[in-house]
């Protein structure tokens, strides 16, 4: 998601300067955490790369202490913030040099894009990336925290203060921007949904395959999917693929051996997975936020079974204009797409699911299914450069 940001703002026409935020003490510029950082991101393109993080001794302020108090009450929120605002932010960047528009990605950098706007009269666009404190809230649940836990509302109350401070904030999805829309509305609200970069559609293969990686939400759902959808269909060959048996091994040890031949765990050349897909399996039971393997899915047009969960956050857009809220009147409904099932229980995928391994479409043009042109629609990198434009340029104005 950021390289297709950085890529947006290059092809409209930006002198792009990229500043990473660490969110760990002692992860500063110079360290191994700012090489490890540079040898993942080399396709993040910018005119100019920068990485800043709090030093050791900062943390001995009563701020960062306080904060590091909630955190073992669960209060991610709170220990992020003071991450960045401690951050000890390049002299470079403190140089009154001309600067028309800061894109902070995540409440909780909001503190750097401040310090770093102090001289000037720029503007903030905040990207909120779904609402943070519903993902802290689900965390903790799974987790052991001291009692007692940092509620949602409490850390929610912290996240709408950050962002009551930008110009502009952006959503990922049509919930998140109908929730922030309500909270906060006295604020300028775009929708834009997010870009990835697409999966080759190609014609289609044999297998029937499960991508996820390892967090929580996923564990969940793939965990539902092998309890309850497959001992109803036992014979069909299913392939997860991707990171998640981590998960397993570490939360669902017995679940991982009794279906060990199906988890492929990660591959290196995940285009070729897709590529060989007949049908692609979203049983997606919990989360928050727009599905970004969801986005993936809809670009290799393979035929999907998915849960309505996995299309969350795709909803209808506002459209209400710049002053209370811009939206891509997009309409999304999964259910009028020809090459998508969707399934409300274990009985009814599993049907499907059985349906769908006897019926192979054989060779098919992919790249004109529903899914590939919902794709090139609404999640496209053209659809996505088009978005930020509409969105920053009167802004600069």
């Amino acid at each position: 998601m950021f390289v297709s940001q950085a890529q947006a703002y290059r092809a409209l026409g930006a002198t792009l300067i990229s500043l990473a935020v660490a969110d760990f003490p002692g992860w500063v510029a110079g360290s191994k955490a700012h090489r490890a950082y540079l040898a993942a991101t080399g396709d993040l393109i910018a005119d100019q790369r920068y990485f800043a993080g709090m030093p050791l001794h900062r943390m001995a302020s009563w701020r960062f202490l306080a904060a590091a108090q909630k955190w073992l009450h669960g209060n991610a929120a709170e220990i992020l913030c003071e991450a960045a605002r401690g951050a000890e932010l390049p002299d470079e960047l403190r140089l009154p040099a001309r600067v028309d528009l800061i894109h902070c990605n995540h409440f909780f950098c909001m503190p750097a894009a401040l310090a770093l706007r102090a001289d000037r009269a720029c503007k903030i666009v905040l990207d909120t990336h779904d609402v943070q404190a519903r993902q802290f809230a689900l965390r903790n649940e799974a987790a052991w925290r001291m009692p007692p836990k940092a509620t949602f509302e409490e850390m929610l109350a912290l996240e709408l203060a950050q962002m009551s401070r930008a110009d502009l904030l952006v959503h990922l999805n049509d919930e998140e921007a109908q929730t922030l829309r309500r909270l906060l509305p006295d604020k300028r609200h775009a929708l834009v949904y997010p870009t990835i970069k697409p999966v080759a559609a190609g014609g289609g293969g044999p297998d029937i395959i499960i991508v996820a990686s390892a967090n929580y939400p996923n564990f969940l759902s793939v965990a539902w999917f092998l309890k309850e959808v497959r001992p109803l269909a036992p014979h069909v060959p299913v392939k997860i693929i991707g990171n998640i048996d981590g998960a397993f091994r570490a939360r669902a040890p017995g679940l991982l051996k009794k279906n060990a031949d199906l988890f492929l765990g990660r591959v290196e050349d995940l285009d070729a997975a897709y590529a060989n897909a007949a049908v692609i399996l979203l049983p997606t039971t919990s989360g928050h936020g727009i599905s970004i393997k969801t986005i993936e899915a809809l670009s290799s047009g393979v035929r999907l079974i998915a849960t309505p969960e996995a299309f969350r956050g795709m909803g209808q857009g506002m459209g209400q204009g710049m002053g209370q809220g811009m939206g891509q009147g997009t309409g999304i409904d999964p259910a009028a797409l020809a090459n998508v099932t969707l399934v409300s229980d274990a009985q009814a995928f599993a049907a499907e699911l059985r349906r769908l391994a006897a019926t192979p479409d054989g060779c098919v043009d992919l790249s004109s299914s529903h899914t590939r042109r919902l794709y090139d629609r609404c999640f496209s990198f053209e659809a996505y450069t088009n978005r930020i434009a509409e969105c920053v340029v009167p802004l600069l104005a």
